[in-house]
């Protein structure tokens, strides 16, 4: 390789070069053409796993390796839209959109992954990764040593949460250990407030009972919130003819879900319904209960209609009209 494009013939030489990588069938060469071609942060995973027949890795073991890297990835995406030590359904849409422009190398006899993050769109996922797994190491360590959980707790505002813990216990289960480590772009340099990228941070079947620990903490202590979502009625079930009824609403605003089920007394299942008939969405207070993932809210009152636009009006009764046996059924009761 020339040091510089002044030496002679470099730009054959470049040629050359990136020519042989295509060719190569070496994983290490395809990584390199990856970095190249996007300029990104490189998330990397190594699983200590027992070797399979002639040393290669079984099928599972490399899905292992390929689930546990992706729910990391997403536990790292959904950190850098809010802190939260367990999300269930909220910000997920977002979050996965954030992965679309994630590449990711193959699994190397279901042991070595790489993951290459876009600078321009993904940096923030990287740097809230690399963050958050320093995090959980520090609060792991501390566990042991004072015997105390309190530590995952501040760990939430690095970007730990359940869904970092249930992806680590993925990693490092069925392993003699597991380490990742976050190298940053040369072209983008050192993020802010992180430590120079490639030393990995590690974990060990040891570590698995504190993580579960974690995990059922954040699970637990993750608070229900009070919300005012604006939605449209995609399904409505009740026993009879009158009384309460549930209600499933396609979010559109209040609350970063795609759908939410709620119970609705008489008269706001008939203001539902009746705004559903004319092509309206609806517009409900109540708590979005942590149980269950964020997808039910509870102690649901005040349904009012929302006006909208005549296009959006026009979409809704569309997808009434073709829905129309359904809603019948719904509203004549079981």
């Amino acid at each position: 390789m020339p040091e510089s494009r002044a030496f002679p013939d470099s730009d054959d030489l470049l040629g050359e070069a990136l020519l042989a990588l295509a060719r190569s069938g070496t994983p290490s060469a395809r990584e390199v053409l990856l970095g190249l071609a996007v300029p990104s942060d490189e998330v990397r995973w190594w699983r200590d796993a027992p070797d399979g027949p002639a040393g290669a890795a079984s099928w599972a073991v490399e899905e292992q390796l390929r689930g546990a890297a992706r729910q990391m990835l997403l536990a790292g995406a959904l950190a850098t839209r809010a802190r939260a030590g367990y999300y269930g359904a909220r910000h997920r849409r977002a979050a996965l959109a954030t992965l679309d422009g994630v590449l990711v190398g193959p699994a190397a006899g279901g042991r070595r992954l790489t993951a290459f993050a876009p600078v321009a769109g993904a940096r923030p996922l990287a740097v809230r990764l690399h963050q958050a797994l320093y995090a959980v190491r520090e609060a792991i360590d501390y566990q042991r040593a004072a015997g105390a959980m309190d530590a995952f707790d501040g760990a939430v505002e690095a970007g730990a949460s359940r869904e970092l813990t249930e992806a680590l216990i993925a990693l490092v289960r069925g392993t003699q250990g597991a380490r990742i480590a976050v190298e940053w772009a040369p072209a983008a340099g050192v993020p802010e407030d992180c430590a120079p990228g490639g030393e990995p941070v590690e974990f060990s079947p040891g570590d698995l009972p504190v993580l579960r620990e974690a995990g059922a903490r954040y699970l637990r202590e993750e608070p229900s919130v009070p919300v005012r979502i604006t939605g449209t009625v995609v399904r409505m079930r009740r026993s009879g003819p009158r009384g309460e009824g549930r209600v499933r609403l396609r979010v559109l605003a209040g609350a970063e879900i795609p759908h939410v089920r709620l119970t609705l007394d008489e008269e706001d299942y008939r203001i539902a319904g009746q705004a559903h008939l004319v092509g309206l969405p609806v517009r409900v207070r109540g708590r979005l209960e942590s149980r269950g993932g964020f997808r039910r809210v509870t102690g649901a009152c005040g349904v009012v209609p929302v006006q909208v636009d005549e296009e959006e009006r026009d979409r809704l009764l569309k997808s009434l009209q073709e829905n129309v046996d359904f809603f019948e059924e719904a509203c004549g009761g079981e």
